[in-house]
């Protein structure tokens, strides 16, 4: 079978966008894991199947699964991949709606460039729970100061002094932690300014990622919460900076990022 595929990314936290209607029927697990792979698929950080507008609200639904095959919530950076594919394929304006499974998102194409985007994308309303603001998980000997929240998927946000630790293998556990029975996404937070600060990622289901649009969301809101950060501030990604807004009258997070279409094919699926 052939699945037609668009390759774009979202600060290098890169996504495979396909029609949903194009998509095999059936075994869509397999498929994600066959698409994603880097050295026998088309590569990507996850795979996106795209349901064309069937009326004005909302204008897509889109459904999310990571390179292991597993089907998550939503991506920050995945969700303005979907935006750029849909006004380049000329089904959606520069106002658009997306139905994720983290809930509805909205957003406003700021500015294009050929197949560069720029969105303003609301990221919903972060949730954290009594007593998971500064939670102490215990990993291995270790025990690390974290924020527990969900911004449309589970996050745990660690907070670091330095990258200098095996981030990842910490990563990897958390994910995997009791504490997180369908698992969860993490990033650590090194703390620059009131106006910035430093983030790794280790997402669910794809490991290390150059961003992500969530775990920014999850850095950012723990950061004002917390007090090391203004509520208008830039979370430093290894692919470049993502801007947040969270005015304190308002209940949405508001981020601003990019989105750029690279290619275009079609993945033979055994």
């Amino acid at each position: 079978m052939e699945i037609p595929f668009t390759k774009a990314h979202g600060a290098r936290n890169d996504f495979l966008l396909t029609w949903a209607d194009q998509a095999p029927g059936s075994h869509l697990a397999e498929a994600a894991i066959a698409i994603c792979d880097r050295h026998t698929g088309a590569g990507g950080d996850g795979w996106l199947l795209v349901s064309r507008p069937q009326t004005a609200e909302p204008n897509l639904t889109i459904r999310l699964f990571n390179p292991d095959g597993g089907e998550v919530e939503m991506s920050g950076n995945g969700t303005r991949c979907a935006a750029a594919f849909a006004i380049a394929n000329g089904v959606a304006s520069s106002a658009i709606s997306i139905q994720t499974g983290g809930g509805l998102k909205q957003l406003k194409m700021l500015e294009r460039n050929g197949n560069e985007f720029n969105f303003e994308m609301n990221m919903g309303r972060p949730r954290v729970e009594p007593g998971e603001l500064r939670y102490a998980l215990e990993v291995g000997a270790e025990i690390y100061d974290c924020t527990i929240l969900w911004v449309g998927n589970p996050q745990c946000a660690v907070f670091v002094e330095n990258f200098d630790f095996d981030w990842r293998s910490v990563g990897a556990a958390i994910e995997r932690h009791p504490k997180f029975p369908n698992r969860t996404n993490v990033s650590f937070i090194r703390t620059i300014d009131g106006l910035n600060i430093d983030v790794r990622f280790f997402e669910r289901g794809a490991g290390e990622t150059q961003s992500s649009g969530t775990g920014s969301t999850g850095a950012a809101v723990s950061s004002i919460l917390r007090g090391v950060a203004g509520r208008n501030m830039t979370v430093q990604t290894p692919a470049g900076p993502l801007a947040f807004s969270w005015p304190e009258d308002a209940s949405d997070v508001v981020m601003i990022g990019p989105a750029e279409i690279v290619a275009e094919g079609r993945f033979f699926l055994k």
